[in-house]
Order: structure tokens, then sequence, then C-alpha cells
């Protein structure tokens, strides 16, 4: 996480400004996903005429086609075929779901046709200060892009402000003779129509994570091959539990395993390991994602890039070329839609004369696992490493009376507070329903209340996020000794 989004936004922007002499601000966005709409939308705002430039055959970018809503609806229906094999209630009977692949990634399909339709194509449709071009764009000059079309066909466009907002796409890892075989990427395992016997998934991350478990939900056999451990850059205490909770449901959790080469018969994958050789017939590479630049010819106006490949953009979401901004994934900013929706706003606001910044010391996160994984602010490791003398409380979820009455207890929640102040600065949780909790917590560390602060707040009984509040009461109390509902 870039430490540069520290300030608080002017959202006000300066209509009047234009560059062009015809009467307004010609915006150029080079990509049609979240980032880029939201761009878009506050740019044709301040008076811009807008252009979006997508060279792939739908716009709406990954989100809504390849990420967020088709990975949800998979989870969704995961679990609800889980719950059927195996509830918490003795008075309720198991049965095994009968379960159509192919019918699931249908709906799945239809409803991400709805949602591009509803929240990008109707959008561009109805705002006259838009319109698509379609195409592939890279560099000629500062204010200047080379579309260039389907047919190889080029074009030139002049903009007075360019947004880079092209994503990214699947990091593949240097496995020798992965390249040889029919490997799935996430967007693969998302569309699906198949459900393989045994899944082997490289990863041990968000994108992995999720899939994994929503295989071995749907009925197949799952492996993961985690290089460290699950989650090994959060608090150690997620995926620790969360390794016990994948177990629990039968997945096979291979910690500190590396494949060093790969191959496919016809029928099976075949991975050599540093533990042994792992066989599956099919194969999901989960390994992270990597900026979608190389086409830009950013080396020929000098935009600067990280050691990742990312572009690098200050807190107005600008690249160190001026009139040249950047949001999203392609971008060294955390890879969340919502983070990407929120910068290409405020690169819109600042193209057209206004004062945005994002800031994101109270970003909350969610991995839609179950428990889900659910974070905010800073771990007790990053906060000490910045020389912030902590106390810290961890609540099992068993002390949680929604928790009980759901019969669902594995996770936690943990408060991660200021010594000295008793302010809130951080939260790690590992709970069913985990995403719902966050952003009490969020909404704590941004109003700077104290940990006594929470634990004085009224939480509705019986809810989840009440484990908040007795988490809060444990760094003066024994929860042991809290009556049902304590005030």
């Amino acid at each position: 996480m870039s430490d540069c989004f520290t300030s608080t936004a002017n959202e006000t922007p300066n209509s009047d400004e234009t560059l062009n002499g015809n009467g307004s601000i010609h915006v150029a966005i080079i990509g049609s996903g979240s980032g880029a709409f939201a761009c878009a939308i506050k740019a044709a705002e301040g008076g811009a005429k807008v252009t979006l430039i997508e060279g792939a055959d739908v716009i709406g970018g990954c989100c809504v086609n390849v990420g967020c809503v088709p990975s949800k609806i998979l989870i969704r229906s995961a679990q609800l075929a889980h719950q059927q094999r195996r509830n918490p209630f003795e008075g309720l009977e198991n049965n095994d779901p009968k379960l159509s692949r192919a019918l699931l990634a249908k709906q799945q399909t239809a409803r991400v046709e709805e949602l591009r339709a509803a929240k990008y194509q109707n959008i561009l449709d109805s705002n006259p200060a838009l319109s698509l071009l379609r195409g592939y764009a890279r560099f000629k000059n500062q204010n200047t892009l080379i579309i260039t079309n389907e047919d190889g066909a080029e074009e030139e466009l002049r903009a007075d402000r360019i947004l880079i907002a092209t994503g990214s796409t699947p990091s593949i890892p240097p496995i020798e003779g992965l390249l040889e075989t029919p490997y799935w990427t996430s967007t693969e395992a998302l569309f699906s129509e198949i459900l393989p016997k045994h899944l082997i998934v490289i990863g041990s991350s968000v994108i992995a994570l999720e899939i994994a478990q929503a295989y071995r939900r749907l009925g197949s056999e799952v492996t993961v091959l985690a290089r460290h451990t699950l989650l090994y850059r959060e608090d150690p205490l997620l995926g620790e539990h969360l390794t016990k909770c994948f177990e629990k449901e039968g997945i096979k959790v291979l910690s500190h395993t590396q494949a060093a080469s790969a191959s496919y018969d016809g029928e099976q994958f075949s991975l050599e390991t540093n533990t042994g050789t792992v066989v599956g017939d099919k194969l999901l590479i989960t390994t992270g994602r990597q900026a979608n630049i190389d086409k830009l010819n950013l080396d020929e106006v000098g935009v600067t890039t990280n050691t990742n490949g990312e572009i690098v953009v200050n807190e107005r979401m600008e690249t160190n070329i001026p009139g040249i901004y950047a949001a999203g994934d392609c971008s060294n900013m955390p890879q969340f839609v919502y983070v990407a929706a929120a910068a290409g706003s405020r690169a819109g606001i600042n193209m057209t004369g206004g004062d945005a910044n994002l800031n994101l010391s109270t970003m909350p996160a969610v991995i839609f696992t179950d428990p889900q994984v659910a974070t905010v602010g800073m771990t007790e490791e990053q906060a000490n490493a910045e020389h912030i003398e902590t106390q810290s409380r961890v609540l099992d979820m068993e002390n949680v009376p929604r928790a009980l009455a759901n019969f669902e207890t594995d996770g936690f929640i943990k408060l991660v507070a200021e010594k000295q102040t008793g302010l809130l600065i951080g939260a790690q949780i590992l709970a069913h329903e985990g995403g719902e909790l966050i952003q009490s917590a969020a909404l704590a560390i941004k109003n700077q209340m104290t940990v006594n602060d929470i634990a004085d707040q009224l939480f509705p009984y019986l809810t989840m996020v009440e484990g908040i509040k007795l988490c809060a009461q444990t760094f003066n109390k024994d929860v042991k000794e809290l009556s049902c509902c304590a005030g």
C-alpha cells in the first residue's frame, strides 16, 4: 500500500478551464473498467468531453466481467451446496445437492451481462459527453495517442488529459513445462462448465483461496500449494486459522511448497514439488496479477513505473508527466475495485480543475472465503515497524452470542490499539460474514475512537458486529464475566 494517499478530497472541480480552444477539455481514457468509468463520469461533470478507448470485445474491465461479480456468484452457489451437504443443525437433514456446473455457469454469465449493461453500457449510451473508441492505444507523445483497431488501421487521438486505466492480467510463474500445459487462470476457473475431480491450486492469497474453497464446496477434491503459508502477508493468526478451516472441509493445504516443473499427459497434470509429486486433472494458477502496460509505449513519454511494473502516481493520481494520470490495477495502488473507482473519480476531478486526494489509511479489505477474512488499518507488526507501541486483544468467535446461535463459531476478532492512548489503529477479523463487520472498525479508526469508546457504544443484540464491542471490552474486562448482552 502506498503511503502517499493521506490527504482529504476537495471535490469541487473548476469547469471553466479549457485547453483545446473549443469550450471544453478533452479527456482520453485508456480502458473501460471501474476506474475508467468513474473518471469519465467526474470529468464529464466538470465539463470535459471524454473518449474511452477499449480494445477488448466487451467494456467493463475485470470486476464485472471476470472478477468480483462472477466470483461472488460462484462463491455463493458453492456455499449453498455446502450447506445442503453439511449444516450445523441437528433437526435438518443433510442431502447431496443435484448440481449442474453448466447451468450455474450459464446463470452466472447472464447476470454478468445484465450488470455490464446496467453499470457500463447504459451510462455510455445516456451521457452525451462520453464516447467509446474501439482499439488499442499507445502513446505518441504527452498529449497524443495512436489507436490501432482490429483491422490494423491506425488513427491519432489528441487529448488535454489522459488517464491510464488498463488494469492487470494474471502473472504466470516460471515453472518448467507450465506453458506447454492447458492450465487455468481465474477466468477459466470462474466460467468453466465442468467440475474437475481434483483441482490443484498454486497460490495462497485472495483469488486462490476464494476459488479453491468454492470448487471444494461444489464437489471437487482440492489441493492448495502455498509458497509460504496462507495469507503470509497478513497477521499470522489469519492464515493459521483459515488453514484449519480449510482442512476441516477437506482442502489439502501444502505450506512451504513450490512446483519446480509441470507436465500434462492429456488427462492429468503432474507437478514436481519440493515436498513430492502432486497429481490432478485441472491446474489453477493464481500467483498474483501484473499491470497491463507493455503495449502503451510509456518510455516514449517517460512515465515512471516501479520495480513491479506498476505506474507510479502521486496523491492526485497524476504520474510524473503532467496531464497523464493512472488509476486501478495498472498503478501502484491496492488492487481493489473500490480503490480503482475512488482513484478514477478523483483523477476526473483533478483533470477538470479540482483538487482531490485519496486517503487509504482506513481502507477495509475482504477475502470472501467462509469464514471471511476482513482487515483494516495496521497489524501489530506494521505499527511496531513505525515505532508505535501497541496493545491488542483477540476474541474467539465462540464468545459472540450470534455466532453461538448460528452454530458457526470458527474464527476470531482481533483489535489493535495504540498503547498510550487506546486509539484503535487496526482490526483483523476471521468470521462468518466478517466482511459485514469490518466497516464498523474502519469508521471507528477514521473517527479516532478508542477501544473504550467502542466498548461504551450500543450494539444491537444478536448481531455479529456486536463482537467488535465485546472484543473492545476485553481490553479492560474478562469477556467470560460479562452477561449475555453486557452494556
